[in-house]
């Protein structure tokens, strides 16, 4: 297993990654699943080494990206002391082995200059709450995201639940 940088050449496995995890979302808590994601968000995120990916044999098992702000959904953030996952989605032939926590893992080597990993979802998802608590997130409440215009629509009025590590 190992995780590095996606590429360009990843972008097609990327998004059947993002309907795989769409249609699971529709099975388990269809009052929120993802939109139709840009493309060119993807690529930016690949241009910038901010999308990543988890291989196992050589296959990927799973993906997500990070920002280093977040201010419409973290607007006291001061866009310096966090790290910020989203759009996790694994390879429906690889679920079940909690890549949350080893994501979390990776993220705390890879953030050790900040103060916090921070993530965020939508809806009163109550089994990913407890997921997300269980690989070592702290639930700080769920609030009523107001404007979301530079974030995907299903962000629009969405009620958003945040989480977070502590960091040394």
């Amino acid at each position: 297993m190992k995780i590095i940088n996606s590429t360009k050449e990843d972008i097609p496995a990327i998004f059947d990654l993002y309907a795989a995890a769409t249609a699971y979302q529709l099975k388990t808590f269809p009052e929120n699943m993802w939109p139709e994601f840009d493309k060119k968000l993807i690529q930016t995120e690949i241009f910038e080494k901010r999308q990543f990916k988890l291989l196992i044999d050589n296959q990927i098992a799973c993906i997500w990206a990070i920002t280093y702000n977040d201010p419409e959904i973290w607007p006291e953030d001061d866009g310096k002391s966090s790290l910020f996952i989203h759009r996790i989605a694994t390879n429906p032939d690889f679920r079940g082995n909690n890549f949350v926590k080893i994501i979390v893992d990776w993220a705390k080597a890879f953030a050790s200059d900040k103060k916090f990993i921070r993530l965020d979802t939508c809806g009163h998802n109550h089994k990913l709450i407890q997921h997300y608590q269980a690989c070592g997130f702290d639930f700080l409440g769920i609030k009523k995201l107001k404007e979301a215009k530079n974030l995907p629509p299903h962000y629009d009025q969405a009620d958003v639940c945040y989480f977070e590590i502590k960091l040394n």
